[in-house]
């Protein structure tokens, strides 16, 4: 039971660790941060940011190995689905966005380095 739950923690720290070197990058390229980890029901932002006057919605990820694939590739439907979900939920708790040009951005963050891929994933407004 402990050897699980401190791999969970490591897990943990690392993506927090991959979440502020993404953030890190995204701000020396000249997006401003709006939120972090924003939750609810249906899934989870892990950045929200603008650049201009676009609306960058962030999903960071992390592969350690890169054997188990890129990770943008770990970005499967389900995940897509989520993150769409709470996208919805995002514009719909701050209506003054809800006209603002939106993007959903990944960045893909491990032992080769880190990637960001701009509109890697299809914007579906409601």
């Amino acid at each position: 039971m402990f050897a699980t739950l401190r791999r969970l923690l490591r897990s943990k720290d690392i993506g927090d660790a991959a979440e502020d070197a993404a953030l890190a990058h995204l701000r020396a390229a000249g997006l401003v941060l709006l939120g972090r980890n924003w939750r609810c029901r249906g899934g989870e932002i892990d950045l929200v940011m603008r650049e201009g006057a676009t609306l960058v919605f962030v999903e960071v990820r992390h592969r350690s190995d890169a054997s188990h694939g890129d990770g943008l590739q770990s970005v499967g439907a389900g995940k897509r689905r989520r993150l769409r979900t709470a996208i919805r939920a995002w514009l719909g708790a701050h209506p003054a966005e809800r006209l603002a040009p939106v993007r959903i951005d990944v960045v893909a963050a491990g032992a080769g380095g880190m990637r960001w891929v701009k509109g890697a994933i299809e914007d579906t407004r409601p």
